[in-house]
């Protein structure tokens, strides 16, 4: 196997750095294990707004937090010991069938696997831009140098936006902030959150704001030919779900079975049922952001009513296939 990549490791993607439970199952099948001296468990996640705080634990192991680069750096070392030849400050120039274009040199490939993000040229290159459905909205990035004040992942809903605190380490966390405005930049947010912005005015950003799209987009079909999309290549959810590497890494099991059989019908297939929860809890907590009438009364809700979160919650890390009504 050969990976081609024209950056140079570790790479660095903004995003709000945290792994759900349901990553890991995954990860221990791919072989991959965290470190805990730089990563940071946390048990649950808190929403606040409208006045009001609601938490819900996990229902069984904790998500974790971890910097993109460490957690690139575990997946490089994981790839090395199964033999993967890595070829850094690689370009991509084009793809023609089972040839891919490698610095202008042919390269005879058996299968090309487009992992090339959600500007994907692999896709464009195979046909396989056409979508069923595609919104974007836009993410900024930053770093504080502060012990982390909470177990939780916490959410802080506000008008047109919302902010994302993940303990990284335990001297660390990551803040985010996504929106349908690509104008909205991280310092024009934070007054919004009095409590975030006081607790931040205490420490030092150790990273600059870096920004990203966060798109929600599903496509027709991820394969043609002996060409395959996966990641955020083959479609992605929305940032607010915290799904997309634990969605990459349940799509790299289902190809690794899919390539073994030849069967890449079976790949799209798996692919579609794996998207399937993510897409719909995503749809579900942006009503939140598209309709604020609606917010007040949801998080109200749940703080009178703590079982509804824990019972979505739940639904959302996939330990319950269904919603079920709360006495």
């Amino acid at each position: 196997m050969l990976v081609a990549d024209v950056r140079q490791p570790p790479i660095d993607k903004p995003c709000g750095e945290g792994l759900m439970p349901d990553s890991f199952a995954a990860l221990r099948r791919l072989g991959v294990r965290l470190d805990c001296e730089q990563s940071f468990p946390f048990r649950g996640i808190r929403f606040h707004g409208a006045g009001v705080s609601v938490a819900a634990a996990f229902p069984s192991e904790p998500g974790v937090g971890i910097r993109r680069t460490r957690l690139h750096e575990l997946l490089i070392d994981r790839a090395r010991e199964t033999g993967v030849s890595m070829l850094w400050g690689t370009r991509v120039n084009g793809l023609s069938g089972e040839t891919v274009l490698l610095d202008g040199a042919a390269v005879a490939c058996r299968w090309v696997v487009g992992a090339d993000g959600q500007n994907s040229r692999v896709r464009r290159w195979a046909g396989l831009d056409a979508s069923r459905y595609e919104s974007e909205r836009y993410g900024f990035r930053r770093h504080y140098r502060i012990a982390p004040w909470t177990d939780h992942m916490e959410i802080y809903w506000g008008s047109g936006c919302q902010m994302y605190v993940t303990p990284v380490n335990s001297e660390e966390v990551c803040v985010a902030v996504i929106s349908r405005d690509s104008h909205l930049r991280f310092d024009h947010a934070l007054p919004q959150f009095p409590e975030l912005d006081k607790r931040l005015a205490l420490a030092s950003s150790s990273t600059v704001e870096r920004g990203s799209v966060s798109a929600s987009r599903r496509l027709r079909a991820v394969f043609r030919g002996r060409t395959i999309l996966i990641g955020d290549a083959s479609g992605s959810v929305d940032a607010i779900t915290g799904e997309g590497l634990s969605l990459s890494f349940h799509q790299a099991l289902a190809l690794a079975d899919a390539l073994a059989g030849e069967n890449l019908e079976a790949y799209q297939a798996a692919h579609q049922r794996l998207t399937r929860r993510p897409a719909f809890m995503g749809s579900l907590m942006l009503s939140l952001d598209r309709f604020p009438w609606l917010r007040p009364l949801a998080l109200r809700g749940m703080a009178f009513v703590p079982a509804i979160f824990e019972k979505l919650l739940a639904v959302h890390v996939g330990a319950e296939s269904e919603v079920l009504a709360v006495s």
